[in-house]
Parts: structure tokens; C-alpha cells; sequence
């Protein structure tokens, strides 16, 4: 079972998709989407069956046990949380976890293989460790997750994955990260962005944007076999011409990322070899949030929020850029202007 790169990548801040390979196939689905509401009067987890044309049909919103909560500096619209992955779901163990923004915490649901939209919660939410919880990233053993907070707590927490009794910190997994911010955060300049494991799981990486002209910068925590942290994080400044990391995707077969950046494009970012790193401008861009990697094109896809455009952006092996296409959204039916077979 399959689904569009593109597609995939247009919903990347705020949902989390699975593919229906992981499943029983339920009813010629293509997989599911898990998106949050992120309401300050509730919030709840949406999920939808991905049809064979792209479409979505929400089956189920479920109680995520909190609420939302937006930042404070308009226009927030589609980016409240001024991150990514705030929600994240595993196809390795059939589980989802989801931030509470306003209520300081983060829920664990178990997915029903038989139906995919079929989720219930495991124990109950659980502290986030700091205050306003924007982002989740789960490690390759789906055994441990950790949350980023954003707000005047802020800083990193992990978590073991526990399918019986819900989400168990971890001793000495509880970091702080100096913001100078506010309960809601302001943003989207001076605000954190997306926590990330690295491909080897042995370290956490935090995206923090910068207040142009002053640039944001990477916070690494090395990851012990306990699941512990470092007590102190290492500082990784961005290239040279970018400001403003958000989003941050693993580039596989190396220990570099790519961190998207509203104020040029993106950078490409060596968390060992600075001589490696790069800021790459895509030309007419005004938003570039976020983006997803595609396994089958071996291309990442990254969205412009203002632009309503997606550009495909191939890295080499040299960790050198390449721009490949970019797709307007405004322009022409995407599923129709993908080739079908570049699918997951």
C-alpha cells in the first residue's frame, strides 16, 4: 500500500501519517492520518483513511486528553505551535503520541492493526516536563520517545513507550533549554522548532530559530543506552546565511540534517563537520516551514506556506544541494502532476 510523497509532505507540521502495509488491509485503504485540532477549548486527535485518489475521510476525533494552546503573535493560522511533529505515530509498534500545548502534557494511543483509525489511549497524559509541548520524536526501536517544550519551561523530556501502562519517564532524560520565552511563546523568530533523533539514536537534535539578523542554531544532547541525556547540550550554529531553522529531517547515510528556514529555503547542517554545512536560497521562496523525505525518490519536499508551493530537493552523498522542481500548488491537481509511482 502506498501514498503521495507530495501529499505527505503538504501536512508534515501537524500530522503524522502510516502506511496500510503495516496493516490489514481495511477496506482498499491506503493508509491513515493522524492531525491534531490543537483547540484551547479541547483538544483532539483526528484520524482519516487515505483513499486511493489522495483523498482523506476523517472516521474518528478522538479526546487527547488536554488541550491546545496557540502562541501569542499573529498571524498564527496553520502554524500555532510554531513547530513540527507535534504529533507522531509509530508503524513499528502500532502506537501514536500527541502534545497537549495547553495543558503541559503528552498522550499515548495505541493503533488498532485491523483499523488504522481505530486508536485508544494508553494510561493517561503524562507531564511534559517543561511547559508548552510542541514537538515528539520516537527513536528507530519505537521504545522511547521525547518531547520538546517551548514555552517559559522550556528545554527536552524522554520517555519510555510503555503499551500497558502509557509513557514512564526516563531518569535523567529531563533537560532544560534556555529561550527567554513566554507561556504561550512568541514566534515565530526566538522560538524552538522540532526535536529529532539522530539516525543512530545516540543523540536528540532541537531546531532553534533565530531573530533575524540574529541566527538560530542546533541544541545536540547525546542519548545514553538508559535513555539518559547528556547534562549539557552542544550548541551547533547554522551556515552561514541562514537564520531561521524550523523543521529538521535526518539525511540518511550521514550524521547531517536538513532544517528549512522561512527567511532563505534551507540549510543543510554537518552536526560533526561545520566545513560540510550550507544555506541553500530557493529563489521567490517566502515560508519554507517543512518538509518530508521520500524513500522511493530519494528527494526531500518542502512546503512554502505562503507560496503554496513545494519544491523537491535532492542531496548528494557530498551533502551538496540540489534544486530538482518545484510544484505550485495554485497551478495544477498534485496527484495528477506526481507520477504514481513516486510513492512511499
Amino acid at each position: 500500500m502506498k501514498f503521495s510523497t507530495v501529499f505527505t509532505t503538504l501536512l508534515a507540521s501537524i500530522v503524522s501519517v502510516v502506511s496500510a502495509a503495516s496493516f490489514a488491509d481495511v477496506k482498499g485503504a491506503q493508509g491513515a492520518v493522524y492531525f491534531l485540532s490543537n483547540e484551547p477549548s479541547g483538544n483532539k486527535v483526528f484520524a482519516a483513511e487515505i483513499s486511493s485518489n489522495g483523498k482523506l475521510k476523517i472516521k474518528r476525533a478522538i479526546d487527547a486528553g488536554g488541550v491546545g494552546a496557540h502562541g501569542i503573535n499573529p498571524p498564527t493560522g496553520p502554524d500555532a505551535l510554531f513547530s513540527a511533529v507535534p504529533i507522531k505515530a509509530s508503524s513499528k509498534r502500532d502506537f501514536v503520541v500527541a502534545v497537549n500545548a495547553g495543558s503541559n502534557t503528552i498522550s499515548l494511543f495505541k493503533i488498532n492493526p485491523a483499523n488504522p483509525t481505530n486508536l485508544e489511549m494508553v494510561g493517561k497524559p503524562v507531564a511534559s516536563g517543561g511547559e508548552f509541548p510542541i514537538s515528539v520524536t520516537i527513536n528507530n526501536s519505537a521504545d522511547r520517545a521525547c518531547t520538546l517544550n517551548g514555552g517559559a519551561v522550556g528545554g527536552v523530556s524522554c520517555f519510555k513507550v510503555d503499551l500497558v501502562k502509557g509513557l514512564i519517564p526516563i531518569p535523567g532524560a529531563l533537560r532544560g533549554l534556555p529561550l527567554n520565552q513566554t507561556t504561550p511563546p512568541s514566534g515565530p523568530p526566538r522560538s524552538a522548532g522540532q526535536v529529532l533523533f539522530t539516525e543512530d539514536n545516540k543523540q536528540i537534535v532541537v531546531s532553534v530559530k533565530g531573530d533575524p539578523p540574529t541566527p538560530g542554531y542546533l541544541a545536540v544532547w547525546d542519548v545514553a543506552a538508559n535513555g539518559s541525556l547528556s547534562t549539557t547540550y552542544k550548541t551547533i550554529p547554522v551556515p552561514h546565511g541562514s537564520l531561521v531553522p524550523l523543521s529538521i529531517n535526518l539525511i540518511p547515510g550521514s550524521n547531517a540534517v536538513l532544517a528549512t528556514d522561512p527567511a532563505i529555503g534551507f540549510a543543510v547542517v554537518d552536526l560533526e563537520d561545520a566545513s560540510k554545512s550550507s544555506a541553500v536560497m530557493i529563489p521567490g521562496q517566502r515560508a519554507t516551514c517543512w518538509a518530508s523525505y521520500s524513500s522511493k525518490t530519494k528527494n526531500f519536499y518542502l512546503v512554502d506556506l505562503a507560496t503554496a508551493t513545494v519544491t523537491e530537493v535532492h542531496i548528494g552523498h557530498d551533502l551538496k544541494a540540489t534544486l530538482v522542481k518545484v510544484f505550485d500548488l495554485q497551478l495544477y491537481n498534485l496527484w495528477n502532476e506526481i507520477d504514481r509511482e513516486l510513492f512511499f
